[in-house]
């Protein structure tokens, strides 16, 4: 049997999609033998594979290393899953979108330090003017809300995703 060739992506959000489908405990021993896990947070890969059947991709797209990510993830990707609200709505991250980027930036570095205040050069990538939810940004197949997502949701949507079937989510509720 050919394994689906899976990946997750974690763009601006807290980790707590990851954290869910961490969760899914011992019913991973269930799909694992049938996903070759490609990159992840979870894993040490560096670059984007090409060639991917299904990726996760959890968070709002806030910055321009984030809009990078999302396009080649589309492009080397067959079916792409916003995982959670981040992904879906922009959620949390989006609370910024009434601030310029510049305001926010002298509240974080200059206005609420309490040793030197610096704004970072190096190693923050230059934020978008607003974060958006992946869909505004590449064409998305399947969306699972939550915030996150329950390990449940995630589990059926992956297992349904392995038999070749889009997941129904009737009922399914963001939040």
């Amino acid at each position: 049997m050919k394994k689906v060739r899976m990946a997750t992506v974690w763009l601006d959000g807290c980790s707590g999609c990851h954290m869910s489908l961490v969760d899914i405990d011992e019913r991973i021993l269930d799909i694992a033998p049938r996903i070759e896990l490609l990159h992840s947070p979870l894993v040490d890969t560096k670059e984007f594979p090409e060639n991917v059947d299904v990726v996760l991709v959890e968070g709002a797209v806030s910055s321009e290393e984030d809009r990078e990510k999302a396009k080649i993830l589309r492009e080397r990707s067959t079916l792409v899953v916003a995982l959670g609200d981040c992904a879906i709505t922009g959620n949390v991250p989006a609370m910024r979108n009434n601030s310029s980027v510049d305001s926010l930036l002298r509240r974080a570095y200059e206005e609420n330090v309490t040793t030197e205040s610096k704004r970072p050069t190096e190693v923050i990538p230059p934020l978008l003017p607003t974060a958006r939810p992946l869909h505004e940004v590449v064409k998305v197949d399947l969306h699972l809300p939550g915030c996150p997502p329950s390990n449940d949701l995630i589990f059926h949507a992956i297992a349904e995703l392995l038999e070749n079937r889009i997941p129904d989510l009737t009922g399914v509720r963001f939040g």
